[in-house]
């Protein structure tokens, strides 16, 4: 059988879709890019907000004409939108023929090979996670690790607890092996991925933390960065900001979601930092890291955001100036205490406050790329365009951040030293040295 599969969403989600493809590939099967030329197809699934919700349904909904007139048979849907809709989404979507929850992707060969009409399967989204092979479809040299899934922090607006489970780290042992393996495979920067990397092994309340495994990971040889995204600001530690400083090979880019700083707004949110503490952290993150880049994400129009409210948040991008930031709208989600909230704006108003803001930060970002004219850096290299090469250097994550685009010497999946001649949109311009 040839199967295709498509994997939206997040980077968890994407780690999920590689260990189905390599229990499919076991079981005899053929994987291929186009599903016009699949006989069956997967649509691994966000359904965090309204947008993730809609793209799914899209791409289903565009399977289902091949099932109408191409050579498909079969169509699939794992992952977060059949787990959060299970009770309606066969009824609301008939062209589905399985589906299978996030805590059951690991049916996925029988939900294929079953000949049962709508099958669908839906174990405990809370159990341990399964330890299985994946086939890497990230790089040259970079893949994702994940170290935990699902949040206990129940946040005003999210939806995850309800669809991820509760939060559940995986063996330390296990993350070793996997990741001694992506070394010994040629990966020479692993990005840590989870919910909250800071909460990592408190479930396991026997003193296991993020920063002892850290001090496991670095010492694998191969593996040249580490990159940590989704550190929650109340769990920074000590220990782990003094070890992100000390340890070379912990790449000084930290992911702190943030979501806003008036005390107000971060209330409704149930966020547990203040603005006060939020500052606090991000000066002494810059003292202890030197060089170390911030990166955030934000929402506005959460409901008793007003003018005020946002004027804060844009006078504290201002003051802190964060190197990297993602703003989102307000996105309501039905079961969350946020969706009940009646005071918020439109969704219209919504947009121009996020345009606000995005206006503000894209200034402070190109002025940053500006400082970087005539420093030389370690750059990944990842493949070439147009004549030049393109990479990453420490300060920016794969698909959510810039590219620097050089000449020279370089191969794909190599380092290579590569001095920033120009700025420009986004982009930085190099050539090797």
């Amino acid at each position: 059988m040839n199967v295709s599969f498509t994997s939206l969403g997040c980077a968890k989600n994407l780690i999920d879709s590689e260990q189905m493809v390599a229990l499919v590939t076991a079981a005899g099967h053929e994987i291929v890019a186009d599903p016009a030329e699949a006989d069956a197809a997967v649509v691994n699934t966000c359904a965090f907000i309204d947008a993730a919700q809609q793209e799914a349904i899209d791409a289903i909904l565009e399977l289902a004409e091949l099932k109408k007139t191409g050579r498909l048979r079969r169509l699939v849907v794992t992952g977060c939108l059949p787990e959060r809709y299970q009770g309606d989404i066969l009824k609301e979507l008939p062209e589905i023929d399985a589906v299978l929850g996030t805590g059951s992707f690991p049916a996925i060969v029988e939900a294929l090979e079953s000949g049962e009409t709508h099958f669908a399967r839906f174990l405990d989204k809370n159990a341990p996670l399964p330890e299985l092979d994946r086939a890497v479809s990230t790089g040259p040299a970079w893949a994702y690790l994940k170290i935990a899934d699902g949040c206990d922090n129940r946040c005003a607006y999210c939806v995850i607890p309800s669809i991820r489970g509760k939060y559940r780290s995986r063996p330390m042992d296990a993350i070793l092996a996997e990741a001694r393996a992506l070394a010994d495979g040629g990966v020479k920067e692993l990005i840590l991925v989870a919910q909250n990397l800071t909460h990592y092994g408190k479930d396991f309340r026997d003193g296991t933390t993020l920063a002892s495994l850290l001090r496991e990971l670095v010492k694998i040889d191969g593996i040249r960065w580490i990159r940590l995204h989704y550190l929650y600001p109340h769990e920074m530690t000590d220990e782990l900001i003094d070890l992100i400083a000390s340890e070379e090979k912990l790449v000084k880019y930290l992911d702190l979601p943030l979501q806003h700083v008036n005390d107000g707004i971060l209330r409704r949110m149930r966020r547990p930092e203040t603005k006060a503490q939020i500052v606090s952290l991000i000066e002494k993150l810059r003292a202890r890291i030197p060089g170390v880049v911030l990166r955030t994400s934000l929402i506005v129009g959460l409901p008793g955001e007003g003018e005020a409210e946002l004027q804060e948040l844009i006078d504290f991008l201002e003051t802190c100036r964060l190197e990297r930031a993602g703003v989102f709208v307000f996105s309501p989600q039905e079961g969350t205490p946020a969706f009940d909230m009646t005071d918020r704006c439109t969704a219209e108003e919504a947009e121009k406050r996020r345009d606000r803001v995005m206006a503000v930060q894209d200034r402070i970002m190109d002025e940053y790329d500006r400082d970087q004219l005539g420093l030389v850096f370690d750059v990944l290299c990842e493949g070439a365009e147009d004549g030049l090469w393109f990479g990453r250097r420490y300060a920016d994550s794969p698909d959510i951040d810039e590219q620097v685009l050089f000449s020279g010497e370089a191969a794909p999946g190599e380092f290579v030293r590569v001095r920033v001649t120009g700025a420009e949109d986004g982009v930085l311009y190099g050539e090797t040295v």
